[in-house]
């Protein structure tokens, strides 16, 4: 009765969700129908759909999960109710910032489509974090930018401890943030004829074009030979992997430290705390300049789909705050300290991926800054800067003094202060 759901991460197969199943059966908590019984079910299994492969694949698994005769007794005893879980952090550490926003909002869509195919009532559970890189921002316009087929009425998400003091401490905030989600579901799910939330007719084809060249331009950064070698040395990522602050450890695997190994909260803990913030907009301007280069309609489309489609407004603004919020100087500052030269690939493949996504995305929106749309936002990063930046020049400092041949180990308790202090000060950790 206090646990309700059992969530499956990682789910990759039909028989990850048949197994919990069969442990439910073994311990009682489940018990088909018979002719003389109308059988038992306490549990309510989710599956939850995280990687990019997964994503792609959660359509096709759920339709041969409905069609599992066993698993179709157990949905009945359920009320026809099937929750699915969907993971914004996994899928954006593997994908990029593009194609984990695409996929998920497919996912909505054709997990929904499944739903009404087969009689099930479907509530999605979204588990989205602080960041804009982990589904973050603000919840009331990711719910109105939702598709039409997921919007049921029924819908669940997680609040992460990194934004529950900055939503829920002050009784007038909590009730203002409820009263934003209560207001955008009613909206979504009671219709508004002036809210059209569908995909544009052409928008198909050229977004999985963008996604697609995003994910390649987000992935030849990353898997770069210069990469992690470079990842690791410049940012603080394993001394967070010390902070007494995360349910699970930093890497998956004690003996193995790699991207693949690392876990998505203090990958983009990291990048945070360098100012980089790339897990929320890497990527995105060599997408849209490829869309342009090979369709000379591309940008007139994007500016009017900017104006008219609430998910790539959505997506844009978001990507255009995190690039707000990124200082460059300070991440290369980093990168000087840590041993490279300003003329590093990785650094330079940064900056200028940065140049190109901010002036496409300013051309996009019709502004001259990033945030010339939302003054109070970006005064409020101006004035917090100066302050932010000497937070990080401490920690520069403090990470020399903790490396190398006089390692002074006094230095990290005194850097996992300054990760508490630039994680407050961006108002993020991972």
């Amino acid at each position: 009765a206090a646990i309700g759901t059992y969530i499956v991460s990682m789910t990759h197969d039909v028989s990850d969700i048949l197994e919990v199943l069969v442990l439910a059966k073994e311990c009682g908590l489940y018990a088909p129908p018979t002719p003389t019984s109308e059988g038992l079910s306490l549990l309510d299994i989710a599956p939850l759909f995280e990687t990019i492969e997964d994503l792609k694949a959660s359509e096709t698994l759920l339709e041969r999960l409905f069609a599992e005769p066993a698993y179709r007794k157990y949905v009945g005893r359920r009320k026809n109710h099937q929750e699915v879980m969907l993971g914004y952090s996994d899928s954006n550490k593997d994908g990029g910032y593009w194609m984990a926003n695409w996929l998920l909002n497919s996912a909505q869509r054709n997990l929904s489509l499944v739903g009404d195919s087969t009689g099930i009532k479907i509530r999605l559970f979204h588990g989205r974090g602080g960041t804009i890189g982990r589904g973050g921002g603000r919840a009331n316009r990711a719910i109105i930018a939702a598709p039409k087929e997921s919007r049921t009425g029924r819908i669940r998400f997680t609040e992460q401890g990194e934004v529950i003091s900055f939503r829920y401490a002050m009784p007038a905030i909590a009730h203002r943030h409820l009263e934003q989600i209560l207001s955008a579901m009613l909206v979504a799910t009671c219709g508004n004829e002036s809210l059209d939330t569908r995909e544009p007719a052409e928008a198909h084809e050229l977004m999985e074009h963008l996604s697609q060249v995003s994910m390649e331009s987000y992935r030849s950064l990353i898997d770069g030979p210069e990469f992690w070698d470079w990842y690791t040395t410049t940012t603080p990522v394993h001394f967070i992997g010390q902070m007494p602050l995360a349910s699970r450890p930093a890497m998956r695997s004690a003996s193995s430290s790699s991207f693949d190994n690392i876990r998505a909260i203090p990958w983009g803990f990291a990048w945070t705390q360098i100012r980089a913030t790339i897990q929320g907009w890497y990527g995105v301007g060599t997408a849209i300049e490829s869309a342009v280069k090979s369709n000379p309609n591309a940008l007139s489309l994007f500016k009017e789909w900017y104006e008219s489609w609430p998910f790539f407004h959505a997506v844009v603004a978001n990507a255009k705050q995190e690039l707000a919020r990124a200082r460059l100087d300070i991440t290369e500052r980093y990168s000087s300290a840590a041993g490279f030269s300003p003329e590093n690939p990785v650094m330079m493949g940064i900056r200028d991926e940065y140049e190109r996504t901010r002036q496409l995305l300013c051309e996009i929106s019709g502004t001259s800054s990033l945030l010339g749309h939302r003054p109070v936002i970006e005064r409020l990063i101006e004035m917090r800067n100066p302050d932010t930046d000497a937070l990080n020049l401490c920690q520069i400092e403090l990470m020399r003094r903790a490396s190398g041949d006089n390692h002074d180990s006094s230095s990290e308790h005194a850097i996992l202060a300054s990760l508490n202090g630039i994680a407050a000060a961006m108002q993020s950790t991972g």
